[in-house]
């Protein structure tokens, strides 16, 4: 079984966690000090784990938190890393940009691995883990990079900082195209989202089984995490079957997950804490807004009624 025994790393409950509120992205305005505290103190005691998408502002003062009030988190820090190189297999089109913008992502993408070592090697205690991208080597994606580049990445991460170092992405990639990267990591981190592999609420577990035993088997010398998994709760027909997603169905998928990934001992980062009104379309219902496990306003979803206050 692969767990995070060898990194000695205790499975716990963990979350994706991103704070940006209406109004707010990554890039522009930031949640503030009192408004990321607010969310730390709804989750905390629920969730052990957070993962955190980008070593930025928000990231910064998710630490300045946790640091001030002493709380019980862990955290797995990230560099998000932008587009390298173009991506003309993206659907939605976005993977094209010109010569000048990758030079600049990669200048700024060496700059933000730089940074995810200096917060490392400063929260030592709060920081358990880094990610040096995200969803950045599947076939889809508008944010593509070499895999031998993000290969660099790691090694620069794991020479100047003591955590153990990962590499999040769809587990797909991992069964072929990711081999040596694999190898490269501390530990291999993978993304299943049955709801947006037209499988229906029956399948959702089998088929998240099926997506981690086959990486855990192919690598059985490496421990396996799920550092995305998750269920909308809305949909404008994009993708999802607007009849596949609800918060019924949210809460009967997060816990059929928990309840799996407790008693086999994998860590498993559920996507996510609160819904983001500024990811993908306009559209109220595009499916990219509504994976919290609370509104945007931090109501309760279904799943988590039962622990809010």
């Amino acid at each position: 079984m692969n767990t995070f025994k060898a990194l000695k790393i205790n499975p716990g409950s963990a979350i994706c966690y991103s704070g940006f509120r209406e109004g707010q992205y990554p890039g522009g305005v930031y949640p503030g000090y009192a408004e990321i505290r607010e969310d730390l103190m709804l989750l905390h005691g629920h969730w052990k784990y957070l993962r955190l998408f980008d070593c930025d502002l928000h990231a910064e003062t998710v630490l300045e938190v946790i640091k001030n009030d002493g709380l019980d988190f862990q955290l797995m820090l990230s560099a998000y890393i932008n587009a390298e190189m173009n991506n003309f297999n993206c659907p939605w089109g976005g993977g094209v940009y010109s010569e000048e913008q990758l030079e600049q992502n990669c200048a700024e993408n060496q700059r933000k691995i730089n940074h995810l070592i200096t917060l490392a090697n400063q929260h030592p205690d709060i920081v358990f883990s880094l990610s040096v991208g995200n969803e950045a080597c599947v076939e889809w994606t508008d944010h593509y990079v070499p895999e031998i580049k993000v290969r660099d990445y790691v090694r620069q991460v794991r020479a100047k900082a003591k955590q153990p170092v990962t590499f999040c992405e769809n587990y797909a990639p991992w069964l072929s195209r990711l081999k040596t990267l694999a190898e490269e990591v501390d530990f291999i981190s993978i993304h299943t989202y049955p709801v947006w592999e037209y499988k229906h609420i029956g399948e959702s577990l089998d088929y998240t089984k099926e997506n981690y035993y086959s990486v855990a088997e192919k690598y059985p010398h490496k421990p396996v995490v799920i550092t995305e998994a998750g269920w909308a709760t809305n949909s404008n027909g994009r993708g999802i079957d607007p009849g596949n997603v609800n918060e019924g169905y949210q809460q009967t998928y997060y816990e059929l997950l928990m309840e799996w990934t407790e008693r086999e001992n994998i860590l498993c980062f559920f996507f996510e804490a609160f819904d983001e009104s500024w990811k993908g379309s306009p559209e109220p219902l595009e499916p990219e807004k509504h994976w919290g496990l609370f509104k945007i306003d931090r109501t309760p979803k279904l799943a988590v009624k039962h622990i809010a206050s």
